[in-house]
């Protein structure tokens, strides 16, 4: 007989529930693990894959997918070895960018979404870094790319942010995630179900995430995908306005665009993204600019 649910459960359930009508959950085989996606939007529509950030589930994208789910089919993913309902393969973990990559494609394949059939490409702080790097990686795979505050894309992280997280990273606990959380959003409100299911996250296991460097000028120039970077004005994880124009600068020809979201923090994305921020993404993904 199973035991009761974890507290960890009972948050993701309560943030799972703020998707709209209709969203479905499924756990999908690849060679690194099964992968558990949350589904929403006409199962034949245009399709759009979400990446969290680290230590970040698949919940938090029920605001974009409410705003997508109209024309796109939305698949919010809870990244192999972070907190969340995937499940590693142990014997065969992710330790590069290459796997990374490599998970990606399977799971497309899994999805149904063949190599011939471009998917938009979106993802928060490290899954921007995760999706940045699929995009240079398998160009003819993405159609359109979305980065939510990427972080080491375009520039490094802030001095004072590092020596912030240092100790979450050390010694992960709930009380530290949460006074980490509540620094970096400097006032701005979260949605508190989600704030819950983040510091209930620090206790959960997690395997150690893929680092790397950011990619190299000669790639970032390469960048083909039409891509719309939007930035937390109000992020003390990195310096927004530097990264705008380090973005602006390292991807020439058109292909990227940015927009600063003011009264933004970098957690509060994608969750507490406004009204116009979302609409913003929808136009993205339908071709459209600015």
């Amino acid at each position: 007989m199973s035991g009761a649910p974890s507290a960890f459960d009972q948050a993701y359930d309560t943030v799972l529930a703020h998707w709209p009508p209709g969203t479905t959950t499924e756990l999908v085989p690849t060679p690194y693990g099964a992968t558990h996606v949350i589904g929403h939007g006409p199962a034949g529509a245009p399709p759009v894959l979400l990446l969290p950030g680290g230590g970040a589930t698949a919940t938090g994208w029920y605001g974009t997918a409410a705003a997508l789910g109209a024309t796109h089919r939305v698949h919010a993913v809870d990244l192999l070895g972070e907190p969340g309902r995937s499940l590693a393969d142990p014997a065969r973990p992710i330790r590069s960018a290459a796997d990374l990559t490599g998970w990606l494609g399977a799971l497309l394949d899994a999805l149904g979404i063949p190599a011939g059939r471009p998917v938009a490409l979106g993802g928060h702080s490290y899954g921007a870094w995760i999706a940045l790097q699929y995009a240079l990686a398998a160009p003819e795979r993405v159609g359109r790319l979305l980065l939510l505050d990427p972080t080491n894309c375009f520039a490094g992280f802030a001095p004072r942010f590092l020596l912030r997280a240092l100790p979450v990273l050390l010694r992960p606990g709930a009380a530290r995630r949460a006074a980490f959380l509540d620094w970096e959003a400097g006032g701005t409100a979260f949605d508190p179900d989600w704030r819950r299911l983040q510091v209930l996250a620090a206790d959960e296991p997690a395997l150690r995430p893929v680092a790397g460097p950011r990619p190299a000028p000669e790639r970032l120039a390469a960048l083909r995908p039409p891509t719309l970077v939007l930035l937390a004005g109000r992020s003390r994880t990195h310096d927004p306005y530097a990264v705008e124009r380090r973005a602006r600068a390292a991807v020439p020809g058109g292909h990227l665009e940015t927009e600063l979201l003011p009264d933004t923090a970098h957690f509060a994305l994608p969750v507490g993204a406004s009204p116009q921020a979302q609409a913003r993404m929808a136009r993205h993904l339908a071709g459209g600019e600015g």
